[in-house]
């Protein structure tokens, strides 16, 4: 019996010693004509309306396509490689999350202080969560701010956080919570003098040449955005989706950027080659390192890194066969992107799928992922474990592990 506080070691060992030695070797074409069927079978179904995949590595593209259509309302307009998305929760990690980690690496922020060292009104002065909490989604605090009865401001949407009552105590559950990115994002400024936004331009999306990803896209743009959910007959478009970011006035923590494929190609480069591309240096490898480890409670069954997604029930763009030591993030808009260091990888599959109502695209990034992985050679014989929660069944936290290590 290997026990959950053990986790973390159990984690080190195999992202360094399992998979170090292996070399992935390319896989054939008939599985860029398998990305196309599944992803031409979702529009035929409705599931989305169309989509951009960009599957590469830290020094190429592998596989590129523009699927389907960028709107459907008030008319079909076709999807290109260049469109616009609205990021949603990606802005978490492209944002929010860099921008700590900036800060805790020039020893500005340290992850175990109290949130009320960097925000003294929260929650009156007297609470003991900390950042760490904030990034791991263990506070303890509510999904989401209340958005009834209607309110406007962001300084309201900041003060309704600052004072948002726990559910738990931090530490006990995992909750995924927007609130913990909109204080993440005050603390940001507390710290810097910026707001996330002048923030996240100035220090990681200018030097990395992300030239389409920010906050409030300009009007100049609007013809390349695809558009998100249909109000009362009219799609949003250029305007962020999240009710509680677009109450902010656009920017938040937790949502409000928008981007493209390749400028979230350039992004995953910055990541796999160690918080550098092009000469700029984005991060520290040390900071790297930190925030794409486990974080989390070592006693708690969802995995999570310092702003990213390692092993939790939102991992299903990491598909089936990616390895343990691979972290991402989804977004609700239709978003999605998956880093695998080992075989120096990412995924990114970016839809509008809110613009056709009721229609979820879980188990097409799931699928996309696993096809995605196969494309760089990674198959079942050279993955030893995927997914330390996959085969959980039932009450009470287990852990089976079949390949090649053993593990219950």
């Amino acid at each position: 019996m290997i026990r959950r506080h053990f986790l973390p070691v159990l984690f080190a060992f195999c992202a360094i010693i399992l998979f170090s030695q292996f070399a992935y070797p390319a896989a054939s074409n008939s599985i860029e004509a398998d990305l196309d069927s599944l992803i031409e079978d979702a529009i035929k179904s409705n599931t989305i309306p169309g989509a951009v995949l960009w599957v590469g590595q830290a020094d190429r593209t592998l596989y590129s396509k523009a699927y389907g259509n960028r709107s459907l309302v008030p008319a079909k307009t076709p999807m290109k490689m260049d469109t616009i998305f609205d990021a949603a929760s990606l802005t978490k990690v492209l944002a929010t999350t860099t921008a700590v980690m900036q800060l805790w690496e020039k020893g500005k922020i340290r992850l175990g202080d109290r949130v009320t060292e960097y925000l003294p009104k929260f929650q009156g002065g007297k609470s003991d969560i900390t950042v760490r909490d904030l990034l791991t989604h263990y506070s303890g605090l509510r999904p989401d701010v209340d958005l009834v009865p209607r309110w406007e401001g962001e300084q309201t949407g900041i003060n309704l956080a600052l004072n948002d009552k726990p559910a738990t105590t931090p530490g006990r559950r995992f909750v995924y919570s927007d609130i913990n990115f909109i204080l993440l994002a005050e603390i940001v400024r507390a710290v810097s003098g910026e707001r996330i936004d002048e923030y996240a331009k100035e220090n990681i999306f200018e030097p990395l040449g992300m030239n389409d990803t920010g906050y409030l896209p300009p009007a100049s743009k609007r013809r390349r955005i695809a558009p998100t959910e249909i109000i009362n007959g009219t799609p949003l478009l250029g305007v962020v989706h999240d009710p509680t970011t677009r109450y902010m006035g656009g920017v938040a923590g937790h949502a409000g950027v928008f981007t493209t494929a390749s400028d979230l190609a350039r992004f995953a480069r910055m990541i796999l080659n160690h918080g550098t591309l092009d000469g700029h240096r984005i991060l520290s490898e040390g900071a790297v390192s930190k925030m794409s480890v486990p974080a989390s409670p070592a006693s708690r069954p969802d995995l999570r890194g310092l702003g990213w997604d390692i092993d939790s029930r939102f991992s299903s763009n990491r598909g089936e066969l990616f390895p343990v030591g691979s972290f991402g993030h989804t977004g609700f808009t239709g978003t999605s992107l998956w880093i695998d260091p080992h075989s120096r990888t990412f995924v990114i599959l970016l839809t509008n799928s809110v613009h056709i109502p009721g229609k979820s695209v879980v188990s097409l990034r799931a699928k996309v992922g696993t096809l995605a992985a196969q494309l760089v050679g990674i198959t079942g014989e050279r993955v030893a474990i995927t997914s330390y929660g996959e085969t959980i069944f039932g009450p009470g936290n287990r852990q089976v592990v079949n390949r090649n290590a053993s593990v219950e």
